[in-house]
């Protein structure tokens, strides 16, 4: 599809990241999105809840000893390829992002979902290893440990998607000799400084001042916790303003925030400063050898479309999907699409496979 954006405008529907996350006014947002939690316990929850999926857990020590936290969903033994599919949740969120997704994929390939360092359940990190290239050891350590034979299929949101680009860059062995299908959703090669933010004339602006913004947050932690508690539905309007392109149910927005609840105010800080510096377009023709799949949405504020098309134009015969009215957060705002999506990627891989005739390491 090359670098013509028109002719690979594919109407679905859709939207990406994760909310509140970037500027002064993301920084704002991110704080404020923990205070619907004390408005809006969950109550008991069954297996198709958001979040609620669980799956084997495995404990896996990253190069620096820090804990991170893994659950695999084994294949139905009938269907079985001996492919791993294994998704990088991005900036904020946690393995829980994948929810949808996981239930559509699940018995049709072995699935790891594993959070990032600082995230979700994994352990704390130290601030210098907050950055894009430890992402991408830390997904080279969970493959070892979970994966360490056999093809592979990576998926990645967002901070995911450049951390499978960080992959590539120190270990691109494993994308030639094993990956035949990888998906970037809602994710840049480059800085993500360009997102207008829905601010088209100040954003850039609001990106220069976003680490200062959550630098000072995150040195008064434990006084914004505290004013938060008392809750505001100001915090579903931050949430949908940066996540969703269109209207999401409650629920959805109600997921994103208690995600960003979960992510220390300091992590975030720590973390924005490497999203701004990142840029691995060099890397990306090592994925030339795998299917694949480029999903953007058209109103996402936070990586615009001609982000994503620069992995196009990087990667000869990519697949670039654009879903229309779609935010940042694609996989839980229009879920139905990007399993679709996934689903169709991996027939090509599981096909591939069953052309090879090479066997894989």
């Amino acid at each position: 599809m090359g670098n013509d954006l028109g002719s690979a405008l594919r109407v679905a529907g859709g939207g990406l990241l994760a909310a509140g996350v970037l500027a002064a006014g993301a920084a704002v947002g991110a704080v404020v999105e923990r205070a619907v939690l004390a408005r809006s316990a969950r109550p008991d929850v069954d297996d198709n809840e958001l979040g609620s999926v669980r799956g084997t857990v495995y404990e896996i020590t990253a190069d620096d000893d820090v804990i991170l936290h893994a659950e695999v969903d084994e294949a139905d033994p009938a269907t079985d390829t001996g492919l791993t599919i294994v998704f990088a949740h991005g900036y904020g969120l946690s393995l829980d992002s994948w929810h949808y997704q996981r239930l559509a994929l699940r018995g049709r390939a072995r699935l790891v979902f594993y959070d990032q360092r600082s995230h979700g359940r994994s352990g704390r990190a130290d601030f210098d290893s907050h950055h894009i290239d430890q992402l991408g050891r830390d997904l080279e350590t969970v493959i070892e440990a979970l994966a360490p034979t056999g093809p592979l299929m990576l998926v990645g949101h967002s901070m995911g998607g450049m951390t499978l680009m960080a992959l590539a860059d120190v270990r691109p062995d494993i994308i030639e000799d094993r990956v035949y299908g990888v998906a970037f959703i809602a994710t840049t090669p480059t800085s993500i400084e360009n997102g207008s933010l829905g601010l088209p004339f100040v954003g850039p602006m609001l990106h220069r001042m976003a680490p200062h913004v959550f630098a000072s947050l995150a040195k008064r932690k434990e006084v914004v916790e505290k004013a938060v508690r008392g809750g505001s539905d100001l915090a579903l309007l931050v949430t949908r303003l940066y996540s969703f392109g269109s209207t999401a149910p409650d629920a959805a927005g109600k997921f994103v925030a208690e995600m960003i609840a979960g992510t220390p105010i300091d992590v975030m800080a720590e973390f924005l400063p490497a999203l701004q510096d990142h840029d691995k377009r060099d890397v990306l023709p090592v994925f030339q050898s795998a299917e694949v799949l480029v999903i953007a949405g058209d109103a996402d504020r936070l990586v615009p479309l001609e982000n994503s098309a620069l992995i196009v134009e990087c990667i000869p015969g990519a697949e670039f999907v654009i879903l229309p009215h779609a935010g940042h957060m694609l996989t839980l705002e229009h879920p139905d699409q990007v399993d679709d999506l996934l689903i169709e990627l991996l027939d090509r891989v599981q096909r591939d496979l069953a052309m090879s005739t090479s066997p894989v390491a």
